[in-house]
């Protein structure tokens, strides 16, 4: 009750009309930064910082989070029409948003994600409302091995829950690891993987692979295939709109999931996006339509979908209540509290409640005005699926080729990025999963250095992954989930011999 009578207070500090004038701004800008891969959110969010150092922070605040709803946004609209992720968590949607829009269905699939994604920063939005308190005390309760518990689910979920074969998957990650450890070494200060460029110091970015692989690789693979795209005649009408707002309640068991996942893993932190991987590979491995997936199936969207937002908005909560940035934006975020003279930490909520609350608030509304402004521009999205190849293809490269440039201004990213299009390339050829390598890519370090550390803390003994009941239950699922195709595999060969013979 004393939460929800400060949250009516923070209504009234948010509402105003130049602070919803400052989120429209902010989705805007959002979307825009979300559309161009290479940018996203945490460097939009960075770009922007510096010019609300003179506005009051509250307000400065409201922008920053409008803007990265729009980012949000933004990423999802080009997974779902060119296969180019704008954002790490958006890299899931492009699975069965980029078959939708193939077959012509560009507007129902992103009026899902969009409805989606709304839903999962609300429920975030909610979480940090309700159960801050509660929530703050649970994540003080994660430690090294917590978070590698929770990294060896996510990278274990691939391999059980996976469409591929398990070898595929295990080879795809490998790869994976191998590109997240180039550069130095975070602990011992060592090379690893350089081979003496001096570009490789700093190691591989995530973006520069991202924009490869599925960018120019796809563009590889549809110069192949003729030079269109499928569905370009495709009738953009309003209505079509509504109909798939319509069908929205139909999927409201992996809304619940998706966003329960979500907010979990942007608590704890596992983030954005390996709770949309995670997301997707319960909704596939739980699905009646486990064959649709890939192929375009609308439920593969809802779930990434979902649990990237709500991850998103739950991830500010540690932030403000305990200091502990969920993910990168909010890192930024909080090192802009820290320069408007404010200490993120429980003395936030007593010293400053008009600043804390007036955020929680802010977000409701933010999130309404970006949904809201994204769907009255899905017919114009979904219309430049009718432009001709020979026109957006080049432009796709071009906006490929400036979002690798912008992610560190070197000339030699834009190879790394052309030789990623050939590594994406070869394994949609030769049916590798793409997906496990950006997966290990995305939290190979994270998971490399919780390890390290909570070898430190036992002294290079395992056992610590088995020391409290959280961590081993964590470490249980993963196991069985890494290891049941394998099991699998043996339990079928086993049971043959025994039916032949019956037969006989």
């Amino acid at each position: 009750m004393e939460n929800f009578a400060s949250l009516l207070h923070g209504f009234g500090v948010a509402l105003t009309t130049y602070h919803v004038m400052l989120m429209m701004i902010g989705v805007l800008l959002g979307i825009l930064v979300g559309v161009l891969p290479g940018l996203g959110a945490p460097n939009g969010v960075s770009l922007l910082l510096p010019l609300t150092f003179t506005m009051d922070p509250v307000a400065a605040i409201i922008l920053l989070t409008s803007m990265y709803w729009g980012a949000l946004f933004g990423g999802s609209t080009t997974s779902i029409l060119f296969n180019i992720p704008g954002e790490p968590s958006s890299v899931a949607t492009t699975f069965d948003g980029y078959p939708m829009a193939r077959q012509g269905q560009a507007t129902q699939a992103l009026t899902l994600a969009f409805l989606s994604a709304g839903f999962g920063a609300l429920v975030g939005v909610i979480l940090i409302t309700v159960l801050s308190t509660w929530v703050a005390k649970f994540a003080l309760r994660f430690s090294s091995p917590e978070y590698f518990a929770v990294y060896f689910l996510a990278f274990a979920s691939f391999i059980g829950l996976g469409a591929a074969s398990p070898f595929k998957t295990v080879v795809s990650m490998g790869l994976g690891f191998a590109f997240a450890a180039v550069g130095m070494d975070t602990v011992s200060g060592g090379l690893r993987l350089t081979y003496g460029f001096n570009e490789l110091l700093s190691g591989i970015s995530f973006l520069i692979a991202v924009i490869g692989l599925f960018g120019i690789g796809e563009l590889m693979l549809t110069m192949e295939e003729g030079l269109r795209f499928d569905g370009i005649r495709a009738r953009v009408k309003i209505r079509d709109v509504f109909k798939t707002i319509a069908t929205l309640p139909r999927y409201w068991v992996t809304l619940l999931r998706s966003a329960a996942v979500g907010c979990w893993m942007g608590v704890t932190p596992g983030g954005p996006t390996a709770a949309s991987f995670m997301s997707y590979g319960l909704a596939k491995r739980l699905s009646r339509r486990k064959e649709g997936f890939g192929q375009g199936e609308p439920e593969g969207v809802v779930a990434p979908e979902t649990a990237d937002h709500a991850a998103g908005s739950s991830a500010i909560l540690p932030m403000l209540a305990l200091g502990v940035p969920g993910s990168a934006t909010a890192a930024v975020m909080m090192g802009g509290l820290m320069i408007w003279g404010l200490n993120p930490g429980p003395m936030l909520f007593v010293e400053r409640p008009d600043f804390v609350w007036g955020l929680i608030a802010s977000m409701y509304l933010g999130n309404i005005v970006a949904v809201l402004m994204v769907l009255a521009t899905i017919p114009l999205f979904a219309s430049i699926l009718r432009i001709p190849f020979a026109i957006i293809g080049p432009v796709i490269v071009v906006v490929c080729f400036i979002g690798a440039y912008t992610v560190a201004g070197r000339p030699f990213d834009l190879w790394l990025a052309l030789a990623f299009g050939v590594v994406g390339y070869l394994f949609k050829k030769l049916d590798y999963p793409i997906a496990p390598l950006v997966l290990a890519m995305v939290l190979g370090d994270k998971a490399e250095d919780a390890f390290r550390q909570s070898m430190i803390m036992s002294r290079g003994s395992l056992s610590i992954f088995w020391s409290n009941g959280l961590v081993t239950t964590l470490m249980l699922i993963g196991l069985a989930l890494a290891f049941g195709p394998l099991l699998s595999s043996a339990l079928g060969r086993l049971m043959k011999p025994k039916a032949s013979s019956a037969v006989a």
